[in-house]
């Protein structure tokens, strides 16, 4: 989060008071990162709106830029100026689709988080992240290389995002149910794949100092596990990470985000590993 220089804000002009600007703000005042502002509108003109925004920003300390784009389709546009701006993060505020929409149309946000090169926070309420719970979910059963480092990713932003909200930083990863049939008797009772897992989460713990109480390990499916997790300790913010899985594109998100985002009452952060978001930024490029 610290490294993050240039943050990507999208305005919703027809909502008066903007939430991603709010979370926007609080991590741009942390980190001194750039703002810059962008409405996604082909028809209407905003100019009045983004320049007031500015300078009432650039009286607040804040380094300021704003723009108005459009190209064929809201996340496309939002993917454009991020890599045009070059920014780290894009925060967008979430507003769900219709039960009968989202089963005839993919979602804009769930293409953002899908396609995207970089981190997304999409921001669901209004909840102060001060003194409250940041909930970093992740995988420990993948220990392959790619899991390892978004495990990281997932965990020093979840610390970052603790320290800058004096907040608490609670780690879930979820275990798959016991299996007499299994080859590895480790996988045969429940106390051995928890003891398992949480042999695992040592060296993370240690260096992010999660005391055991912070760190829980639970049986059953990441997209039951983590939205129940979030609402039992009303977590403010909810981060996850997503690896890519086979596709048309050959880079489409696991859909467990896309339940997650769904699901929890919290703000989301995807992550994604730097292999798939370099991937990504090469689509986007040739696009």
């Amino acid at each position: 989060m610290q490294a993050i220089r240039s943050i990507l804000v999208v305005i919703e002009p027809e909502h008066s008071e903007s939430l991603a600007l709010k979370r926007a703000k609080l991590i741009a005042g942390v980190t001194g990162a750039h703002l810059h502002l962008l409405v996604c509108d082909k028809q209407h003109e905003h100019s009045a709106l983004l320049s007031l925004l500015k300078s009432g920003l650039q009286e607040d300390g804040y380094s300021v830029s704003t723009e108005q784009a459009w190209n064929t389709s809201l996340h496309e546009t939002i993917i454009d100026v991020q890599q045009a701006e070059g920014c780290g993060l894009v925060i967008k505020q979430h507003f769900p689709d219709s039960p009968l929409k989202k089963a005839l149309l993919t979602p804009a946000d769930w293409k953002l988080l899908r396609y995207c090169p970089c981190a997304v926070l999409l921001v669901k309420t209004a909840t102060p992240w001060a003194d409250g719970v940041i909930l970093a979910a992740i995988d420990v059963g993948n220990s392959d290389a790619e899991h390892q480092q978004l495990h990281n990713a997932i965990i020093d932003h979840g610390f970052e995002i603790a320290s800058l909200a004096k907040a608490q930083l609670h780690v879930i990863s979820a275990h798959p149910s016991p299996m007499l049939s299994a080859a590895d008797p480790t996988f045969q009772l429940r106390e051995t794949i928890q003891a398992r897992y949480r042999e695992q989460c040592k060296a993370f713990q240690a260096a992010f100092d999660v005391d055991d109480s912070h760190l829980h390990i639970e049986e059953g499916p990441a997209d039951v596990l983590i939205p129940f997790a979030a609402h039992k300790w009303q977590a403010a913010v909810t981060i996850i990470g997503t690896v890519a899985r086979t596709g048309l594109s050959g880079a489409l998100i696991g859909n467990t985000a896309e339940v997650i985002l769904d699901a929890v009452e919290s703000d989301v952060l995807v992550l994604k590993p730097q292999a798939l978001m370099d991937h990504l930024e090469e689509l986007a490029t040739k696009a």
